[in-house]
């Protein structure tokens, strides 16, 4: 009997073996984590005190305009740095989900939309947004001019603050992206594996569940999932349409890249703009080439898979609840939901019911089981 029992598990332990270009495929996914590249466009980027000050601005509810809403308020440190809502709200419901922070630093557009090309000149956003803090640069810059702790904190990293109050937001964005480019998750049950493979240790490629194994294959084969999360942090940066209905209500659509487009060339914070502190602008090399196309309209930022499972519900408008809801999705999505004049990247898996479990056992063992960041409790006064 352990004969047969054994024979059996070696089977199930062998479900799946990789041929030499499937181990390709995977390699490419990492290693993890990335090496730490500062941000040219971002003078500040990697700062020790800009991450200080970019870590109690990101709790900081006084930016504001009615004093009880902080970056933190939808960027949950447990939630994989988002909240769990199918929409974010912030003073009042705005119109898409709430992404990630985690890995936010390897990311070349922000935004479902893609309507910034720096982390910074995100970070104002959501400041501005009168659905989100509805601030202004007028209060952000009063609020660090006046109180004493981060006036001086402000000081330490850019010197002593500008007249003029745009500049004084812009570099508040700078060092809540610096504190965010720290944001980054660990590694997972499938990086020891693609590790194992590569460097062909069956010891270690052997601790890698069966099931997950068989995900990966139909993620890489069947799937063809990683023609667009791709690479160590799983997504190619692009805009694609999902087939996910982008209308918000009744006489109400959101365009997605197609309107970020807009908004990114007409921004003045962009990376063409006076604030890049890149010299050499080589930063700006994508915003500079960016062309507006009709098939923009719908389409939406591919985002990461690391940490998945932490940051239900999906897509950009948390249409989709569960994992399982994301995979039946690609299973049965129809050709008939996509724009004509886009891409021909999607067709209809046709998962089994096996399949499309192994396949979310595959995205499960891509958690970190949740991070280790912890809050400092900001009580020591700046001197």
């Amino acid at each position: 009997m352990k004969f047969w029992l054994g024979l059996l598990l070696a089977a199930v332990q062998s479900a799946h073996a990789f041929s030499d270009a499937e181990v390709r495929a995977i390699a490419v996914h990492g290693p993890w984590p990335p090496a730490f590249m500062a941000d040219p466009s971002n003078r500040v980027s990697g700062n020790p005190a800009a991450i200080d000050l970019g870590e109690r601005l990101f709790f900081e509810r006084r930016l504001s305009a009615n004093g009880e809403h902080s970056c933190s308020r939808c960027h949950l440190p447990e939630r994989n740095w988002t909240d769990g809502e199918a929409r974010a709200r912030g003073l009042a419901l705005t119109d898409r989900n709430t992404p990630g922070l985690a890995n936010v630093r390897l990311q070349r557009w922000f935004g479902w939309d893609g309507a910034h090309d720096s982390l910074w000149s995100q970070g104002i956003r959501p400041i501005l947004d009168a659905k989100e803090m509805s601030s202004s640069a007028a209060r952000v810059a009063k609020l660090v001019r006046e109180d004493a702790d981060l006036a001086c904190r402000y000081r330490k990293v850019f010197g002593t603050p500008a007249a003029q109050d745009e500049k004084v937001l812009v570099d508040v964005a700078k060092a809540l992206a610096a504190f965010q480019e720290t944001l980054m998750s660990g590694r997972t049950a499938f990086d020891e594996f693609r590790d194992a493979l590569v460097k062909g240790d069956k010891a270690g490629i052997a601790k890698y569940p069966a099931a997950a194994r068989r995900g990966l294959a139909i993620f890489i084969g069947k799937g063809s999932c990683n023609t667009c999360h791709v690479g160590p942090a799983f997504t190619n940066g692009e805009f694609h349409d999902t087939g996910i209905p982008f209308f918000i209500e009744p006489g109400r659509v959101d365009p997605g890249r197609h309107e970020g487009i807009k908004r990114l060339l007409a921004d003045r914070t962009n990376l063409l703009g006076p604030y890049n502190d890149d010299p050499q602008r080589s930063s700006a090399t994508g915003t500079r080439h960016v062309v507006l196309e009709h098939r923009n309209f719908g389409e939406f930022k591919t985002p990461s898979l690391r940490n998945l499972a932490l940051t239900a519900p999906y897509m950009h408008n948390g249409r989709l609840a569960t994992l399982r809801d994301v995979v039946n999705h690609y299973s049965s999505i129809s050709p008939d939901r996509l724009h004509s004049d886009g891409e021909a990247i999607l067709k209809p898996l046709k998962l089994s019911e096996r399949e499309a479990q192994d396949l979310v056992a595959f995205l499960e063992s891509l958690q970190d089981g949740g991070g280790d960041y912890r809050r400092k409790a900001f009580a020591a006064d700046c001197r």
